[in-house]
């Protein structure tokens, strides 16, 4: 069973502490939700986490991997709060550039996993000419590409729709099937199962 350890972090911005003394773990299977104020640190938890941040004291470790080690970063997939798409590239080019970002993915077969979010037949439209909420969704159907064991969402259901939503609360529930791990931050109302949760 993998195992995401988070050992005393504290977080400052500028002048304001935004937590300290943070101490969690996560095992294989299970899905958190962090919750919490605006301001409160939800996001810079997320990219200290992942990697993308350093925290003011702490440390992090996923299977004995410390999150400055390359074996941390590849089992790392990290979405944020918004859809990072560049206007001028279609959904499949903005994929591909996507994945060379975010994570190690073998032969990823970009046509499905667009179709799985409601996109089929979008690959090759313009990420300009798209909707917030399919913005989303292509950013979204990485999930369906991603060998990464630990995924790290920021406000995943942003702009979506009901149906959108159930789709993502589906796959995260498939993936901690399959022995992934997740945590999440959201305002929104989630339906999935065994959800776990701490507030900031």
């Amino acid at each position: 069973m993998s195992k995401l350890s988070v050992n005393n972090l504290s977080c400052q911005r500028g002048y304001n502490l935004l937590f300290e003394n943070l101490s969690f773990e996560l095992n294989s299977g299970e899905v958190l939700r962090i919750s919490g104020q605006n301001g409160s640190g939800k996001t810079s938890l997320l990219k200290i986490i992942a990697g993308l941040n350093t925290p003011e004291l702490g440390s992090i470790e996923f299977d004995q991997n410390q999150s400055n080690s390359e074996k941390y970063q590849i089992e790392t997939l990290y979405l944020g709060h918004y859809a990072a798409l560049s206007s001028e590239l279609s959904c499949i080019e903005n994929l591909e550039y996507l994945t060379n970002l975010n994570t190690e993915i073998l032969s990823p077969n970009f046509h499905d996993a667009l179709k799985e979010v409601g996109l089929e037949n979008y690959e090759y439209e313009s990420a300009g000419n798209l909707s917030a909420g399919q913005k989303r969704r292509v950013a979204l159907s990485l999930l369906f590409i991603s060998q990464s064991k630990v995924w790290l969402l920021d406000e995943p259901f942003t702009a979506l729709d009901s149906d959108g939503t159930k789709i993502i609360e589906n796959q995260i529930e498939k993936h901690c099937a399959n022995g992934g791990l997740c945590i999440l931050t959201t305002h929104q109302d989630c339906n999935i199962k065994n959800l776990k949760e701490i507030s900031l």
